[in-house]
């Protein structure tokens, strides 16, 4: 046979062969469910408004009576007849959708129907149900191997103990082990691990390091977004996350205080801060902006929040109808926005300065404060009548004179000639007097002295916008097509969503606690599997569901579900503890695993969702300068407190207005704290954030996406931070003993934990030559680049010997390695 005609003849076997075989039993959930969401349901689905023929295709009963189905029989199923027909008017899904089913989803449709069409539920709203273990295996390895074996693969070998200690290091505090980490060189054993792990949840940078993705999913940020985004006080809730964390605050209870703290029975300061949640969303200081507009779009954000962060649930899609693929109605969606009708707060213009947020001693000081000012009040009020009296006698021989020359008097004149004087004139005239008239003077200045002796100790305190109940709560309606102009809508109080299993709650109306502890009930499907893909993703790359914000029709069916309820029932069955969970991941062989892969595993599962090897991915934005700072020993390690400003581009905020502003860096620590606490401007994300795709926090983020750029390299190697980073490195490494070689040698340990190749050596060998003798001959130049950012260079150090190591600790900076999570 020619060899045209024989690849001719092979093209329909390659072709045949690319899909996996279709299953010998069907499964609604794993088989259908996907090919019908992503091919039907948009016009035989949920939606009523968009729902074409009346034929509804997620509910097997409706599908039956209207003979698209017919179980047993695909002769007589309408439904295969318009998947397989040539003509193009009766063709489904219709050409016009560009659209088109493989031969392999018509197979498995046919094949369903033969096998009795039975429908499930969709996988997310079915109650978790915990696997069986055997007794001595580690739950986590006895699924994924089951998993594996069903599949025809093997997991992967151990890594090697620098490895696994850099992996934890950066998976559980965002920052480099040092090399004294790694010094006695052993095999990390398993209890040496454990060991390592519950040191690592006792480092204050745990609840850092925790407290990024959760920052990420309820959008928190300095500013409030909308057109002047202006900023708003809240950092103290930042604060709240990463102590939460810290003490393993039960992830039900952390709930609980963050929708409905300020219901909470004992609410106190922490629980209040922790209600801030609510107060996190866009808002908008523009005077021409319409009320009801910003309403509507505050009730939507929050129910988008809600549903992202805990049910993992695209709720926003039932704004203006009822969801096309999923059963959340839109009566779901706005009664679910009711609960949040009762937050005092205004709806446009300037958010209120907030809570103040004290220490135990600050709380004594106010108090002491608060003593004297009221001691000095009551004291003035005994000779209130008097001074009064006084008033009224001097306001007459006031006007009485016409010889007034300075500018305050003639204005105090003019306001007592005033008919009807309000409240300011009135305190200018208090003021006037106070100022001329000798009589009780000792007692006034007491006041005053009091009264600014607790401002300038109250103004500094931090503070916090948080929840507070309104019993005047708003009125909450559905919205035709979402229109906040359309007022023609059904008025809805709260309520839980109808599709999911729920208490039953009479005689009251609902409030922010019930919707709280309802998230967080055993009867709530959605939480526990949600917040545990996302931790999944945190440790693997991507999530066993990878659609971390959707876990609907739309999302992905886990890979493992078996393995998703089982984390999902045993976080709920711990009392929701999540170190403890952490802790099950993380002493498993499955995420000890080497990320390395051989040509037959990367074949049969290129993106490694099966797990059967560990996955190496680039650190988050904040982590890459952290590892920098950290490496170069410029990190300032505090926690907490305001957010700073380190380095950023001039004029960056140029078009910032009402009113202009300009970024102003800190000095001393603000430029050397963690990335988390970098000032979190919405409209303008900070620069070097932005590379390394962090999220502008306008909207709930479950995962960031993970680009890997030139941009991101050119960041390394010029951004201020990253060059100063490299020039204290570099001052580290000339301080350190011995030879070119050696100080290489030392710094791969410091950056890497471990030693250069011979490649890597002699590379960097002859970098440094190179660059120390033009540093040696252009003294200006090493001058130039010593002079990158505000930490002094020492005066003792060789300036040209300096300058050459600091591109040594560019390169290092700069590696894949460095910063890759592996």
């Amino acid at each position: 046979m020619p060899k045209k005609l024989l690849l001719l003849a092979l093209a329909p076997i390659s072709l045949f062969a690319a899909e996996p075989p279709v299953p010998a039993q069907i499964e609604f959930n794993r088989d259908v469910r996907p090919i019908l969401s992503d091919n039907c349901f948009y016009c035989h689905g949920p939606d009523k408004n968009h729902r074409e023929a009346d034929l509804r295709l997620d509910l097997r009963d409706e599908a039956i009576t209207a003979k698209a189905i017919v179980p047993g029989k695909t002769g007589e199923s309408e439904l295969i007849a318009r998947i397989v027909t040539d003509d193009e008017d009766d063709l489904m899904p219709p050409p016009d959708s560009h659209k088109k089913l493989t031969e392999r989803q018509k197979a498995i449709l046919k094949k369903w129907i033969e096998q009795g069409a039975a429908y499930q539920q969709h996988w997310a709203y079915e109650k978790p149900v915990k696997a069986a273990i055997p007794a001595g295996k580690h739950p986590i390895d006895h699924l994924v191997q089951k998993r594996l074996t069903e599949i025809g693969l093997k997991p992967s070998p151990r890594a090697d103990t620098r490895t696994l200690v850099r992996r934890l290091y950066f998976d559980l505090l965002g920052l480099p082990p040092k090399p004294s980490d790694l010094s006695d060189g052993s095999d990390l054993s398993d209890q040496k691990l454990d060991a390592l792990v519950s040191s690592l949840f006792k480092s204050p940078h745990y609840g850092e390091r925790m407290a990024i993705g959760w920052l990420d999913q309820v959008r928190f940020a300095d500013t409030i977004g909308y057109h002047s985004d202006n900023p708003h006080n809240v950092w103290p809730y930042r604060d709240y996350v990463i102590n939460s964390f810290n003490t393993n605050k039960p992830f039900d209870r952390f709930t609980i205080e963050q929708i409905a703290g300020d219901l909470m029975p004992g609410a106190n300061q922490e629980t209040k801060v922790g209600s801030a949640f609510n107060r996190l969303l866009l808002t908008t200081e523009e005077g021409g902006a319409q009320a009801k507009d910003y309403e509507q779009r505050m009730l939507t954000d929050r129910v988008r929040a809600v549903g992202n962060a805990w049910m993992g649930q695209t709720t926003g899609c039932a704004q203006c109808h009822d969801h096309k693929f999923d059963p959340i109605t839109m009566r779901d969606f706005y009664t679910l926005g009711a609960f949040f009708a009762d937050i005092k707060e205004p709806i446009l213009g300037r958010r209120e300065e907030g809570m103040i947020v004290t220490t135990p001693e600050n709380e004594k000081k106010l108090a002491e404060l608060d003593a004297k000012l009221t001691e000095a009040k009551k004291a003035l009020a005994k000779v209130q009548p008097d001074l009064n009296k006084a008033q009224k006698a001097w306001e007459a021989e006031f006007l009485a004179k016409t010889d007034h020359k300075d500018k305050e008097a003639k204005d105090v004149l003019a306001v007592l000639k005033a008919k009807n004087p309000n409240a300011k004139q009135k305190q200018l005239i208090d003021a006037y007097f106070n100022k001329v008239s000798p009589l009780h003077k000792t007692e006034r200045e007491a006041v005053a002295k009091a009264e600014a002796a607790r401002k300038a100790f109250y103004d500094p305190l931090p503070k916090c916008i948080v929840s507070i109940i309104d019993t005047n709560k708003r009125t909450v309606r559905i919205l035709p097509r979402g229109n906040w102009m359309d007022e023609s809508g059904e008025v809805v109080k709260a309520a839980l969503p109808s599709y999911l299993p729920k208490p039953k709650i009479e005689g009251r109306d609902l409030t922010r606690l019930d919707l709280a502890q309802w998230l967080v009930s055993k009867e709530n499907p959605l939480t526990a599997r949600n917040v545990m893909n996302r931790l999944w993703k945190q440790f693997f790359g991507t999530g066993l569901s990878k659609v971390l914000d959707d876990l609907g029709a739309q999302g992905e069916p886990p890979v493992n579900p078996a393995l998703l309820d089982w984390l999902a029932c045993e976080f709920m069955d711990s009392g929701w503890d999540l170190q403890h969970m952490i802790r099950l991941i993380v002493t498993s062989h499955t995420y000890q695993q080497v990320s390395t892969s051989t040509k037959e595993l990367t074949a049969a599962d290129p993106y490694n969702r099966e797990c059967a090897r560990q996955s190496a991915f680039r650190l988050d934005a904040e982590l890459v300068r952290d590892n920098a700072l950290t490496i170069s020993g410029l990190l300032v390690p505090k926690i907490g407190g305001p957010s700073v400003k380190p380095y950023q581009p001039a004029k960056y905020w140029e078009n910032l207005n009402f009113p202009t502003r300009e970024w102003q860096n800190d000095s001393g620590e603000g430029l050397y704290r963690r990335g988390m606490y970098t000032w979190w401007q919405r409209s303008f994300t900070h620069p070097s954030m932005l590379a390394f795709d962090a999220p502008s926090r306008e909207e709930c983020t479950a995962e960031r996406n993970r680009s890997n750029i030139p941009q991101q390299a050119l960041v390394l190697l010029n951004d201020p931070t990253y060059v100063e980073a490299a020039r204290a490195f570099a001052a580290r490494i000339l301080q350190s003993d011995g030879d070119a070689a050696k100080r290489i040698t030392w710094a791969f340990q410091q950056a890497l934990q471990r030693q250069p190749t011979a490649g890597e050596m002699k590379t960097l060998s002859s970098l440094f030559t190179k660059h120390l003798t033009d540093y040696q001959k252009d003294a200006a130049a090493a001058e130039a680049l010593l002079k990158t950012g505000a930490a002094p260079v020492a005066a003792t150090l060789n300036k040209p010997e300096l300058a050459a190591w600091t591109h040594i600790a560019r390169v290092l900076l700069n590696l894949h390695e460095t910063v890759t999570r592996s």
